[in-house]
């Protein structure tokens, strides 16, 4: 990264969106974790599906999916991308208390889908907090994260610790 200027800086180092114009449309696919740190009881209430508020994992695949597609209104220089296909997935993890989540993005378009991806999977958890708050206002959101990437110029990237898969 070294010698590598942002591209999103002019030459007087101001904020630019980035011209994505020349670029050719390719298949572009993005996945993010994150998880969130609840309390025994918390995890009980989401599985049994139990909270006064309904079913928190159908209301956060649904907050999740909405924050991918909204990525641009939220992060400044972000260009507003033609989802394809975006999932979010749920496992409950009982050892650790926590539950951890998945979002998946996929596009045909001029520039890759990352954001999209860590959004969606952040809106997800918040909304799991937002969901549970009234059992435990201190659970605790992160570590989010980029797993993978594939299409475009910079290539594939696939973070070495996830590679085993979930």
């Amino acid at each position: 990264m070294a010698g590598r200027p942002f591209t999103h800086l002019d030459a007087q180092g101001q904020a630019i969106m980035v011209d994505v114009g020349d670029k050719p449309v390719t298949h572009r696919v993005a996945e993010a974790r994150g998880e969130i740190k609840v309390g025994p009881e918390v995890l009980a209430a989401i599985a049994q599906q139990s909270l006064k508020k309904g079913d928190v994992l159908g209301v956060a695949r649904v907050a999740g999916i909405m924050g991918a597609k909204k990525t641009a209104e939220l992060i400044p220089l972000c260009h507003q991308v033609a989802i394809v296909k975006c999932s979010i997935d749920f496992e409950l993890d009982e050892a650790q208390s926590k539950v951890l989540a998945l979002c998946r993005v996929a596009s045909q378009g001029q520039t890759g889908v990352e954001m999209e991806a860590l959004t969606g999977v952040s809106t997800a958890l918040l909304a799991i907090y937002d969901m549970c708050k009234a059992l435990d206002k201190g659970m605790v959101i992160g570590p989010i994260y980029l797993t993978e990437k594939s299409g475009g110029r910079s290539g594939d990237f696939k973070r070495p610790e996830c590679a085993s898969g979930p």
